[in-house]
């Protein structure tokens, strides 16, 4: 058996760098190396031929209306959380789970899930590469265009919408830039659109498509951050990228996400960073390599200041939702009843493919009330007390094999298949004292004995410890 302190550590990675991982699939990482697993996790992708295989395909085949499912967004948000838990690119799901809250585009005003949909791929096939084609490619996305309102912006009639939220929430932050380089940089995103539909009747649903109309692009001189020229939307971007408050802002919010959580966006101006030498060496690493996520990512998993922040970060409803159906096997396959998965972030204050507004969600504390507390907590319980399902099971069978005997035993291997948990002094006595009362465990009786694993599982994720990834 591997070591306990490598196990937690990996357990630590995988929190963060995907939606966590059962003891099994620990112990082989473990055995693989630290180092050798962010390798594999951040470089997977890029060695993965370009198909429809995997768990999209799955849940289309199973539910084909996820396909297109137009202006609800449930069925959408049911697939792409089932690709969170079923996923073998964890760190790809995850990225596009983290552009999704930097570039928020929501159902609510789109009304076109096929069209976010089409975003998250897009996501998942640029969010691990280059920043600068990655917001390319967001400046030619349908949804966003819509979103943003760039299909009113035209040559004789600038809309600032997508100009503004460019610099203040895609890349620079506040304070970095003018009005005027709004201006200047709006104009020259003019004749980036959309196509106009087909009518959906009587043929179905048709998509929007990038459309660029020369005809309605300002050419006339520009001058943006100090720069003057006839710039095209692509211009601006290549200028943008080279900004020091670009890496800056990116950075930040990638230590926010996987890291450690952060004050609130709107304060960065006015707050230092959590930990500045941590963010100045991402900043470097996203510098020097081109603006590459991949670079970024390797330095900050292998970095000392990510493994020591274990449970420094509440964990987000997303997270606690696919980590739990994860962990207990629920959605291995698609069946009836998937679109309540999609729903469950929701309960808990994320509605997926659907956040508030274009500054996405506020995270950490921001997270937790009393109505959203109760609901994460009864999740998680409703699933690993379930001892019908295949992941709860295996940790069953897993306790069995160990010889878990004592209310001690009990406790711990609990707390290590849920995450190797780390807990106050209080909470463990509170646990043991619990698992005191049933006395050592009656392997005779599997039932009985399940039922008490399930239940100790349960109370391990009602603690405040467990909310933090």
């Amino acid at each position: 058996m591997a070591n306990k302190e490598k196990l937690a550590q990996m357990a630590h990675l995988m929190r963060r760098a995907g939606f966590g991982a059962s003891r099994e699939e620990l112990e082989e990482r473990v055995a693989k190396g630290y180092e050798a697993t962010v390798e594999e996790l951040v470089n997977l992708p890029a060695k993965r031929p370009e198909d429809k295989a995997g768990p999209f395909a799955m849940v289309t085949r199973y539910h084909p209306s996820t396909l297109l499912p137009g202006g609800v967004p449930t069925l959408g948000q049911a697939s792409w959380m089932y690709s969170m838990v079923n996923t073998d690119r964890p760190l790809e799901e995850k990225m596009a789970l983290f552009w999704h809250h930097v570039f928020a585009t929501g159902n609510s005003k789109v009304d076109n899930c096929d069209q976010l949909l089409e975003q998250l791929d897009m996501f998942r096939q640029y969010g691990l590469g280059n920043y600068r084609d990655m917001l390319v490619q967001l400046s030619k996305n349908p949804a966003m265009i819509f979103w943003l309102d760039n299909n009113e912006n035209h040559r004789d009639a600038v809309n600032e919408n997508w100009g503004r939220e460019l610099l203040e929430l895609f890349s620079m932050g506040v304070s970095n830039y003018t009005e005027v380089d709004v201006r200047e940089a709006s104009r020259a995103f003019t004749g980036w659109t959309i196509t106009p539909k087909i009518p959906r009747l009587p043929y179905g649903r048709f998509p929007w498509r990038f459309e660029y109309k020369e005809e309605d692009h300002d050419e006339g001189e520009k001058t943006f951050l100090g720069y003057t020229g006839n710039f095209n939307g692509e211009d601006i971007i290549d200028i943008v990228v080279k900004e020091p408050a670009t890496a800056r802002f990116i950075c930040r919010h990638l230590y926010n996400f996987f890291v450690a959580d952060e004050v609130q966006v709107p304060a960065w101006t006015i707050e230092p960073a959590r930990d500045e030498e941590a963010l100045d060496m991402m900043m470097t690493a996203f510098e020097e390599s081109g603006y590459e996520m991949t670079a970024v990512l390797s330095a900050m998993f292998n970095s000392d200041f990510f493994k020591n922040a274990r449970f420094a970060k509440i964990k987000s409803p997303a997270e606690v939702v696919a980590s739990t159906l994860r962990l207990s096997g629920s959605w291995d396959l698609p069946k009836p009843g998937i679109r309540d998965i999609g729903l469950q972030p929701g309960y808990m204050g994320q509605s997926i493919l659907d956040p508030p507004s274009v500054e996405g969600w506020y995270t950490g504390r921001e997270w937790i009330n009393s109505g959203s507390l109760l609901a994460r907590i009864n999740f998680v319980a409703d699933h690993v007390a379930d001892t019908s399902l295949p992941g709860v099971q295996s940790i069953i069978s897993d306790m069995k094999a160990a010889g878990v005997s004592s209310p001690e035993q009990l406790l711990e291997a609990s707390l290590e298949h849920m995450g190797y948990l780390e807990v106050s002094d209080e909470t463990r006595q509170q646990l043991l004292d619990h698992a005191k009362n049933g006395g050592d465990m009656d392997w005779g009786n599997e039932d009985d004995a399940g039922a008490r694993v399930g239940e100790m599982l349960a109370l391990v994720g009602a603690t405040t410890e467990y909310q933090f990834g």
